[in-house]
């Protein structure tokens, strides 16, 4: 059920974002202009349709091949006809961020003068069920990575006596593992294109660098199976230090294939936070994926030194997770303001209690493995003679310990699901420093703030309001507000209201002031005299008897 829901929401902003465009989104030209050019924060990948232009009429425009400027892997440009007719043009893109995930957006531009267009830019949103596949396989990928490495980690570190409770995880995490990874290989050129999934786009996505690590994955698992059964065969055979570095070498191959694809593969030190990455994936698998190991171990009596070098395994997994995640909570964030301010931010803090949460059930656990090296260490070395071999520990003295760490190891493993869930949802957001990045031109100087408001009247009455604040900090700003109805199209309102209050320092509400200018609203010369979190109340009328008033907050920097 998690898997459903979180697959079927809305898909989150991946890293790349759009920094500046020429013409500017909103911007009157007296001169149409010959070329289009997109800036963004990082270098992005074109796909067969990735721009499209409407005319005020909606009709699309032909245009030329959109390509990159030389040099700049960041800027993308798209020739326009020689001829542009006066009104209002809509642009539609969508392309592929250097960490894989697609990203989509709209803007406007008007030759001559801004009229109101009926163009809603089709086909450039997201197909539903494409990406809440997709997702869903992401999810699973991840868990059964997890528990495959943990497992193989578990086995070759703590050694159970028995291997055959642990055969069943094997096999489930393989071939969930094998599964999730033919389906994202598939769906993959479809959820670039936000097309409906489809076959089509499977000899392009070979060619690209997901396409890439996903076949490189398939390749890893096919040797991997081809090693266990060999290890099943001749295991007595292979030296045990041959056989721990072939399988390290694999799980080291493995976290590659996320890492490489993921965050860690664009923005700032990228070799390190590849290397930060590759080795929070596998201390993640070490901790949670031998957790399960653990929980299917427990079904029976095992030796206490089992438990205890787990417990020594989980620690250091622990610690590689604390330094690794510090590192990248930094490279993410960028600063403090973001860890509340963006959504990145704010996953991340729920991450954070989830393995705050995690951390408690796992010292309740290594409670009860000290309380079980006791009645151990009392049969392991007996007075006045030498230490005896490690049994199957099944006395009195040991059964209530044995109980409370089943459950506490169970408590362990379900907030386990909870921190992988939000660790696959923050490789698909947007981070912190990537968005302080978008909203900050080149120059340095931060960007207008732009805020958008849905609202709903009576039965007809549904649209957002789209208002920009330039240049959104303390002092004199223009404002401007554009309606886009239920269809995405530009309407016009009979009244438009936009108040600002400052409640931590009891000011306003003050007008703005906004007046019609055929199609748009909008003042030149507004004062938000004070920085600080305002509240923006915005009143929309339909008609002469239907009105609503929605608030949003709006952060006023100096």
């Amino acid at each position: 059920m998690v898997l459903l829901v979180l697959g079927s929401a809305s898909p989150a902003s991946a890293h790349a974002a759009l920094r500046t465009t020429d013409p500017e989104d909103g911007t009157i030209l007296q001169r149409a202009p010959r070329t289009l050019t997109l800036t963004y924060t990082e270098s992005v990948g074109l796909l067969t349709d990735s721009f499209r232009v409407y005319d005020p009429g909606n009709h699309r425009l032909s245009t030329g091949q959109a390509d990159h400027a030389p040099g700049r892997s960041d800027t993308v440009r798209v020739p326009l006809p020689a001829r542009l007719a006066k009104g209002t043009y809509v642009v539609a893109w969508r392309v592929v961020s250097a960490d894989s995930h697609p990203v989509s957006g709209a803007l406007t531009f008007s030759v001559g003068e801004r009229t109101v267009t009926t163009a809603t830019a089709p086909g450039q949103t997201e197909n539903r069920t494409t990406t809440s596949l997709y997702n869903i396989a992401r999810y699973l990928a991840y868990l059964a990575a997890t528990v495959l490495l943990g497992a193989a980690a578990f086995l070759a570190y703590c050694r159970p006596p028995r291997r055959a409770p642990l055969r069943p995880l094997f096999l489930a995490g393989g071939a969930t593992l094998l599964g999730s990874t033919l389906a994202l290989l598939l769906l993959r050129g479809p959820y670039e294109e936000g097309t409906a999934p489809t076959f089509a786009s499977l000899g392009r996505t070979l060619t690209t660098r997901p396409g890439e690590l996903l076949l490189a994955r398939l390749a890893l698992l096919l040797v991997a199976a081809v090693c266990a059964v060999c290890l099943r065969r001749w295991g007595g055979a292979v030296p045990r230090p041959a056989a721990l570095t072939a399988g390290a070498t694999l799980a080291l191959a493995l976290a590659l294939t996320w890492s490489a694809a993921e965050h860690a593969s664009a923005g700032i030190q990228v070799p390190l936070a590849i290397a930060s990455t590759t080795l929070h994936l596998l201390a993640t698998a070490a901790w949670l994926g031998g957790l399960a190991a653990l929980l299917l171990t427990l079904r029976a009596t095992v030796p206490p030194q089992v438990i205890t070098r787990f417990s020594r395994l989980a620690l250091t997994s622990v610690i590689v997770l604390v330094v690794t995640g510090v590192y990248q909570s930094w490279r993410g964030l960028g600063t403090w303001q973001a860890l509340t301010d963006t959504t990145y931010g704010r996953v991340l803090l729920a991450k954070l209690a989830a393995v705050g949460l995690l951390l408690a059930a796992a010292a309740w656990s290594r409670r009860w493995t000290a309380r079980l090296a006791v009645p151990a260490a009392k049969i392991l070395e007996p007075a006045g003679g030498p230490a005896l071999p490690a049994p199957v520990v099944a006395d009195a003295d040991t059964q209530l310990p044995f109980r409370h760490l089943r459950r506490s190891v169970l408590a362990e493993a379900a907030v386990g699901v909870v921190v992988l869930v939000l660790t696959t949802l923050l490789t698909s957001t947007l981070p912190g420093r990537a968005a302080e990045e978008a909203a900050t031109a080149e120059t340095g100087i931060p960007a207008a703030s732009v805020t958008t408001v849905p609202f709903a009247v009576g039965d007809s009455g549904h649209g957002k309001v789209q208002i920009t604040f330039d240049p959104g900090r303390v002092g004199p700003n223009s404002v401007q507000a554009v309606v886009y109805g239920a269809n995405g199209a530009l309407a016009a309102v009979p009244e438009l209201r936009i108040t600002m209050t400052l409640p931590a320092q009891r000011l306003g509400p003050l007008d703005t002031g906004l007046a019609d200018r055929g199609g748009y609203w909008a003042t030149n010369s507004f004062d938000l005299p004070i920085p600080g979190t305002w509240t923006m109340k915005v009143t929309v009328r339909v008609s002469d008897l239907d009105q609503v008033t929605v608030s949003r907050t709006v952060r006023v920097a100096r």
